[in-house]
């Protein structure tokens, strides 16, 4: 039976770090799905624990909306180095994604149909830092269709890993941000790429 989306992720903290401020978040429920990139400053064990804050924030709310959650986590976070985030929420039965974002984890939403109006949607960020100051959160709504996928990638993969990207709908996730993190990973920063797949449910 469909869980409504699949997901694969690849993460790797800078070299001479053992831990990573590029965090994640995947939780599935009853008929909607939270996935979450989040990006603690600078990196290093101080930005891991505030993208860790983050990541409990999100994991004890997942049935919240963005925008109220966003908030929540950046009550949550004050005190700390802070983060930057984003996130969408998968409404798996009216096949629709909301997502919103503050600082530079950049996402992108791949159209299974490449004849779609738009096969590829870059999500609007907002400046701000999660726990210091954030912008009006202003969410978007987008309708699914099976197979479109969606990328969060944090300022660990250099600009343009979008470029030549291209997929069917049976590609491997697992394959895709492999390829994307071997290509295009700085290796000066922590980095890391999550895609999810709308599957639908069964």
């Amino acid at each position: 039976m469909s869980t409504g989306i699949e997901w694969a992720v690849r993460a790797q903290a800078v070299a001479g770090e053992i831990e990573s401020g590029d965090q994640y978040v995947v939780k599935v429920f009853d008929s909607g799905a939270l996935v979450s990139v989040i990006d603690g400053l600078g990196h290093g064990v101080r930005a891991a624990a505030a993208a860790k804050a983050a990541v409990a924030v999100m994991e004890a709310h997942p049935y919240e909306s963005v925008a109220p959650l966003l908030r929540r986590c950046h009550e949550e976070l004050r005190g700390t180095r802070g983060v930057v985030a984003s996130l969408a929420t998968f409404d798996l039965r009216a096949a629709r994604l909301t997502w919103l974002g503050v600082g530079n984890v950049r996402g992108l939403l791949l159209r299974a149909n490449p004849r779609a109006e738009r096969p590829r949607e870059w999500l609007l960020l907002r400046g701000g830092v999660v726990g210091y100051q954030i912008p009006t959160l202003r969410p978007a709504v987008l309708d699914l269709a099976l197979g479109d996928t969606l990328l969060f990638t944090t300022d660990g993969v250099r600009r343009g890993f979008a470029d030549n990207l291209a997929f069917d709908r049976v590609t491997q996730l697992q394959q895709i941000v492999n390829d994307i993190f071997e290509e295009y990973g700085r290796g000066t920063d922590d980095t890391l790429i999550l895609a999810a797949r709308y599957t639908g449910l069964e």
